[in-house]
């Protein structure tokens, strides 16, 4: 029975200069709980891993990985401003993908949401763990998922600019600019839903015709051929199922957001409000329930733009030389400070997600996120630097430093993280087991 006191999930919250979907809040439609929030996922992705001086060093104390274990641990200085979030997040030390520590040194950006190996002349990945989620969650949500990247787009196979993998394996597309991000979630001009619906439509009966056209096809090519055309209908196919949400979602206005104080005109050549600003975009997103699945790489394996960050920043290198110099003089410290540098950048996530309510708690609550790369040291695919935060209304207990062993694969956390999320999976990748370590 609808009460005078519950509200709408589509009213609008006006004030401050914005308006925007509301949360969900405990007034909306009867008994929310928290079991029926939305739980969300974020990766956050950088290239090249970290600096690890020896103990005996003398910038030992720029090391990434803390000092003790367990709740005890301490901070050095790459991470030192993570202090005030420490019952918010866990360090994880000791993971990584068993497939990929056969491979090169710089290949291993595109599975770190797949747990695949790379191998042979087809280079063929795996379904990515946010996309396997975001299937479970696409009817729900205007977009079922978020792909972000500095360079945009997919690059190439083991230098891709994407972390996000389609069911079949092939790269999703990843948005770069920041203005067209915020315009694809938030623009719409309610004089051109006609415009919209006949475009729409001309792009369902397109892929009609692409589909008749090709079954003919299939049947006079060789194996080999084949394939590559099954890859192709693959995408037609997720076009085609984009085309179907937009018809689905086009009579419900989108939230209505005030772009004023986001950096949307910010590049590559302005390192901190790109960050920022892609931070912001997640933040939105997630707040708005316009998609529950993101993923951000802020550089790939393969260099580009991102590469130039540090220059940029007063660093004397790009991002690939400080990390091949972290045992040269003076090379430990350079790069802890680049460490730190995308530590009080992911800081600023966290934060803003802190800050951000949603129904009994913040949107931190209700987010997980994961923070790291596919490399320790440069060319070195074992022991990731990972930081899992958030999700603590998922089931989710911070405040430690988890060291794991060799036979303990990346993957169990990637089942874990779809367990929590309320996917129903058995498995994933090449795991044996879940991280019940990082749960209440």
């Amino acid at each position: 029975m609808k009460k005078s006191w519950h509200l709408h999930r589509r009213e609008l919250l006006r004030g401050t200069g914005v308006a925007l979907a509301l949360p969900f809040l405990s007034a909306m439609e009867a008994a929310a709980s928290p079991t029926t929030r939305p739980r969300r996922f974020a990766t956050v992705y950088f290239p090249y891993g970290v600096s690890l001086p020896p103990d005996d060093h003398e910038h030992a104390q720029w090391s990434w990985f803390p000092k003790g274990e367990g709740r005890d641990y301490q901070f050095n200085r790459s991470l030192l401003p993570l202090e005030p979030l420490r019952q918010q997040l866990s360090i994880l030390g000791g993971l990584s993908h068993p497939h990929g520590r056969r491979m090169g040194g710089h290949n291993t950006s595109d599975i770190f949401l797949t747990g695949v190996e790379l191998t042979g002349s087809q280079l063929r990945n795996s379904v990515s763990m946010d996309q396997l989620a975001a299937a479970h969650f696409e009817n729900q949500t205007r977009f079922s998922s978020m792909v972000l990247s500095t360079e945009g787009g997919v690059g190439e196979a083991t230098r891709a600019t994407t972390l996000s993998f389609s069911r079949t394996g092939q790269p999703i597309p990843a948005l770069h600019q920041p203005r067209m991000i915020f315009e694809r979630l938030f623009g719409v001009d309610p004089s051109s839903k006609a415009a919209q619906l006949s475009q729409l439509r001309h792009s369902s009966s397109m892929l009609d015709l692409i589909a008749e056209n090709t079954r003919s096809m299939r049947r006079r090519l060789g194996s080999e051929d084949q394939t590559k055309l099954d890859e192709y209908l693959d995408s037609v196919r997720q076009i085609e199922q984009r085309v179907e949400r937009s018809q689905q979602w086009l009579d419900i206005p989108k939230p209505q957001i005030d772009s004023d104080g986001l950096h949307l005109e910010a590049t590559a050549d302005t390192p901190v409000e790109f960050i920022r600003t892609m931070y912001d975009l997640i933040v939105l997103a997630f707040q708005t329930d316009s998609t529950r699945l993101a993923t951000f790489q802020l550089a790939s394996m393969g260099g580009g733009m991102a590469t130039k960050f540090p220059i940029l920043l007063g660093f004397d290198q790009n991002m690939h030389k400080l990390a091949h110099q972290w045992n040269k003089p003076g090379g430990a410290l350079a790069l802890g400070r680049w460490d730190r540098f995308l530590a009080e950048q992911f800081v600023y996530l966290l934060n803003r997600l802190k800050e951000t309510p949603d129904g009994d708690g913040s949107l931190l609550d209700h987010t997980l996120v994961l923070y790291g790369s596919s490399n320790s040291r440069t060319h070195d695919n074992t022991n990731y630097p990972l930081i899992v935060a958030g999700g603590q209304a998922m089931g989710f207990r911070h405040g430690s430093y988890h060291r794991f062993s060799e036979d303990v694969p990346f993957a169990n956390f990637h089942l874990t993280a779809l367990n929590q999320l309320g996917v129903p999976v058995d498995s994933f990748a090449d795991s044996n087991g879940t991280l019940t370590e990082l749960l209440n």
